[in-house]
């Protein structure tokens, strides 16, 4: 992939493809992984030897999600971006946080005209994403420091990711647009319930802390409900969420017992303008 807007992420210079590497003109070089992905991820910016989802927690999330329970929100947020970038011949799209690249990969089969970037800290979920398409550029990297150059981003996806306002203005056109999803005090219900004595109502506000940076153009809530029947599918969706870690055997025992389960999917999907006086 030949492509003007990566930017080295220890100088913040171009990055051009040479033979089989992406090279700066200081001269620091980074080698494209036999799988195809680009590992933009400097020693200095890991905050452990091998940071993001395990090799688990990836295998369950592409086998849940290759479920299509959730295809309801891909093509939510597909239809966002087809109205966004409908008068742009060629759109620069990353999804921040990707994972193994399932809505990644759907939005690109629909929106091919576009350039679509998908960025992740682990570099398992990205070895994951590169299986399910090569017309996508997959970036091991970190979200906080995106080899992305300055202003450059047509629209900036982040989905049940960290919130990082600075960095993703940064990535961004000015009046450029961050679609955020994240979820509501009712997503996945029933599970919680089952496994917190005090659930807690989230007051989550993201609008809030990205008030200085972005307008909020949007929001909308998407909610519907699906039902596991097999106690493989209960397993994939526990693994992937953080729940997952803190259930114990007597609570995993007592919800496949419940099975088959009808959950709640419930989240929020805010469609953020980026200021134009930010940079």
């Amino acid at each position: 992939m030949t492509n003007p807007i990566l930017a080295c992420p220890l100088c913040k210079g171009p990055l051009s493809v040479v033979q089989n590497s992406l090279v700066c003109p200081a001269n620091h070089c980074f080698d494209r992984a036999k799988q195809g992905y680009w590992n933009l991820l400097a020693v200095q910016q890991k905050k452990s030897i091998d940071p993001g989802d395990n090799p688990g927690m990836v295998s369950a999330r592409s086998q849940f999600l290759d479920l299509n329970h959730y295809l309801p929100l891909a093509e939510t947020v597909q239809g966002l971006l087809q109205q966004h970038t409908a008068h742009l011949a060629s759109a620069q799209i990353l999804d921040m946080g990707c994972g193994e690249g399932y809505y990644t990969n759907l939005w690109q089969s629909a929106l091919t005209q576009h350039q679509f970037i998908g960025l992740d800290i682990s570099k398992h979920a990205v070895k994951a994403a590169t299986r399910r398409n090569k017309d996508i550029a997959w970036l091991v990297a970190s979200g906080a420091n995106m080899p992305i150059a300055d202003n450059s981003l047509d629209v900036l996806s982040v989905l049940f990711s960290r919130l990082m306002p600075a960095p993703f203005a940064k990535a961004l056109k000015d009046n450029a647009l961050l679609i955020l999803v994240w979820p509501s005090s009712d997503h996945l219900a029933q599970l919680k319930q089952q496994m917190y004595k005090d659930v807690k109502e989230s007051s989550y506000d993201p609008a809030a802390e990205l008030e200085t940076l972005f307008r909020l153009k949007s929001q909308q809530a998407l909610s519907f409900d699906f039902t596991l029947d097999n106690a493989e599918h209960l397993q994939t969706l526990l693994l992937m969420t953080p729940h997952g870690q803190r259930i114990n055997d007597e609570t995993k025992a007592n919800l496949v017992n419940q099975l088959p389960m009808t959950l709640s999917f419930s989240v929020n999907i805010g469609c953020f303008e980026k200021r134009a006086s930010t940079s």
